[in-house]
């Protein structure tokens, strides 16, 4: 259980989950876009979907619980969920959550609040930014290893500010920060139930310089994308994927994406093999009207040329790609002056025990 406490009254802004069967917090916090907050309260192990209507009320319990126990209204609590979909909340180990970490509140928790909001995640994602030279501060909070992918935010991320600005601007801050990071990661091709977003801002400090807030903000966003991919289910590699040259911004990140989802891709980099086909094979599943004359290159070097795969030191490639942790893929389409970045990871055999084992 995890719990954030505004000192006062914040105005936010939410992107959630574009699955249709969305969970019942999702459900319960995107009621409340209309309403200034105080709290948000998360729970891990149980994602509360797939519940209907109970989930429904057992997610309304846990903000009132919340409201009750700091004495603000339950329209000033959020809420959010991840885990196993499918099961009913423990309501009673939820309300004895709530009362312990409501008596643990302080501005120096935020690392064991981003601790227990994990599931398969290996390591706390935080980041934090100033703002105005110190007068303002950003502090983002993340989760997410698993059922990652775009339609959205694909995870649970917090982002708070001491900012000062209305819900609409926080919202086009919001859009834009998410569309250049989380819009842009997949660990393994399923838009989870759950996925939010969350950024409140109490306007505590009074900066409301626009357009260094949205920078900061894109800054963190992305951070936290790449923790994310790098962080996957069994993952050893983040991957980067560079595609330029593209006659739109969505079909850049269209043909990243084939490339991200792609089983064959992803476990040719857990095992280091410098199978070009799979990338080439990935690329062209995207709709082209006519093949283009793509070039590829890996960590740098060029293997592939206007859609030709030219020979290049494959041991040399196999000792980069066992050796690095990180890897660029550049794609060069040659179609337009678009690009986009997509962020990935390795598919390994960890990757299946985990998720074969999910439940049991």
């Amino acid at each position: 259980m995890g719990i954030i406490y505004s000192e006062k009254p914040a105005n936010w802004a939410g992107v959630f989950t574009t699955n249709a069967f969305k969970s019942a917090p999702v459900i319960v916090s995107q009621g409340k876009m209309d309403e200034k907050v105080r709290a948000l309260v998360v729970n891990s192990g149980n994602a509360n979907a797939g519940t209907g209507k109970e989930g429904i009320s057992d997610a309304e319990e846990m903000c009132a619980e919340v409201a009750r126990r700091l004495g603000i209204r339950e329209e000033e609590v959020l809420v959010a969920s991840t885990g196993v979909i499918g099961e009913r909340l423990p309501m009673e180990k939820i309300k004895d959550g709530i009362k312990r970490a409501v008596e643990q509140l302080s501005p120096d928790n935020f690392s064991k609040f981003a601790e227990a909001i994990m599931t398969t995640d290996t390591f706390p994602k935080i980041v934090e930014r100033e703002l105005d030279g110190g007068k303002a501060f950003l502090l983002g909070i993340g989760k997410g290893a698993g059922m990652i992918h775009p339609q959205m935010a694909t995870m649970l991320v917090f982002l708070l500010a001491d900012a000062d600005f209305p819900s609409h601007q926080l919202k086009e801050c919001l859009k834009k920060a998410v569309d250049v990071s989380f819009h842009c990661l997949s660990v393994d091709g399923d838009t989870s139930t759950n996925d939010s977003v969350f950024l409140l801002a109490n306007g505590m400090s009074e900066m409301d310089d626009v357009i260094s807030f949205q920078q900061a903000l894109n800054e963190a966003c992305v951070d936290l994308a790449k923790m994310i991919a790098r962080d996957g289910e069994g993952a050893t590699k983040l991957i980067l994927i560079k595609v330029m040259g593209a006659k739109s911004k969505e079909e850049a990140r269209g043909v990243g994406r084939r490339i991200a989802v792609s089983p064959l891709v992803k476990t040719a980099f857990f095992g280091a093999d410098p199978n070009v086909g799979r990338i080439l094979c990935a690329i062209g599943n995207y709709p082209f009207e006519t093949p283009p004359l793509v070039d590829i290159f890996i960590g740098g070097e060029k293997v592939a040329e206007n859609g030709v795969i030219i020979k290049f030191d494959k041991e040399k490639m196999r000792e980069f790609m066992k050796e690095n942790r990180e890897i660029e893929v550049e794609i060069e389409l040659k179609r337009g002056n678009s690009s986009a970045i997509v962020y990935t990871c390795d598919l390994s055999y960890d990757y299946v025990k985990i998720n074969a084992e999910y439940t049991t």
